[in-house]
This record gives C-alpha cells, sequence and structure tokens, in this order.
C-alpha cells in the first residue's frame, strides 16, 4: 500500500481509504483497468484515465480493502457547474461479485452529495465484457442520457446519469 489519508469507517471487515496513487498496488490495478479498456475498445475510444489523468487536480481516487488485499478502485472527477464524473472504476479480479465495487461506488455517490454535486455521469463502451458494470450502475439509478463534457457519441459508447438529490 502506499500513502492513503481520509480512512472511512470499517464495513463488514473493509475499508475505504482516499489514494494518493503511489502503492505498487493501486497501480498495478489501475495498470490492469487501462489494459482492459484498451484491449475492449476500439482504438481511439478509451477515455479511462491514466495516472496522471488521476493525480490531476480535481480527480479523487478511492480504494477499497480487507486487511492487506485491494479489492477495487474508483474515483471522482468534478466538472464544474455541480457536475461529476465517475471514473476508473475497477475490481481486482480475484475479488469480483463480493460486494467491494457496490460499496465503493455507494461512498464515491456519498462524497459527491457532500461536495453539493447535483449530477453525476460516466462514459462507458458497449458489449458483454462492460455488463457488469452496466448492471452495478443501473441499480444505483444511473439512467442512459446524452454526452456530457467533452465527449462525442460513437457506435460504441454509451453516457449514463444520475441526478443527485440530497439525501434526508
Amino acid at each position: 500500500m502506499g500513502k492513503q489519508v481520509t480512512e472511512a469507517e470499517p464495513m463488514d471487515g473493509l475499508r475505504i481509504l482516499k489514494d494518493d496513487l503511489t502503492g505498487v498496488a493501486t497501480r498495478a490495478l489501475l495498470a490492469l483497468h487501462l489494459a482492459g479498456m484498451q484491449a475492449n475498445t476500439p482504438v481511439g475510444s478509451v477515455y479511462a484515465l491514466d495516472l496522471s489523468g488521476l493525480q490531476a487536480p480535481g480527480v479523487t481516487v478511492w480504494t477499497i480493502w480487507r486487511g492487506e488485499a485491494l479489492l477495487a478502485v474508483g474515483a471522482l472527477k468534478e466538472l464544474g457547474n455541480g457536475s461529476g464524473e465517475l471514473k476508473s472504476m475497477r475490481t481486482h479480479p480475484d475479488y469480483l461479485r463480493q460486494g467491494a465495487a457496490a460499496r465503493l461506488l455507494a461512498h464515491i455517490l456519498a462524497e459527491a452529495r457532500e461536495r453539493g454535486l447535483r449530477r453525476l455521469s460516466l462514459e462507458t463502451g458497449t458489449g458483454s465484457s462492460f455488463e457488469p458494470a452496466l448492471t452495478l450502475y443501473r441499480k444505483a439509478g444511473f439512467r442512459n442520457g446524452v454526452p456530457f463534457a467533452d465527449y462525442t457519441q460513437t457506435a460504441f459508447n454509451q453516457f449514463l446519469h444520475l441526478d443527485l438529490a440530497p439525501v434526508d
């Protein structure tokens, strides 16, 4: 693990940490994420952020851990005007379908609301390799919609949005 700060309360033995991206495990999972996006996406249609993109101002990265095991990573990119973008969600292959991604997504949604964001969006691909993530996003309330930010609609990508009403 690299240097992480802002530890969330453990839940079911899981810890969510704000990650500074210096840890070997985090960098390896992000490299796996980029490789997966490049393998399942047509050339010129990969919008996953590389390490420098995830270190840019306005981007916060969290990782979820069980003990010393890194389970998943995800990021929030602030876009301005009360909008944010979900980036770089990836579960380590050894921990798929164990609830880590859902727990991390819930944390990111709570953080977006706490920051006063009114809408969270994401861009992703189409095809069978994207279906598990799409199921997770739709279960959380995301719905298909129009392109946002600087994205352009293609035959391959799709855009999902979630209006973030304050939680009482």
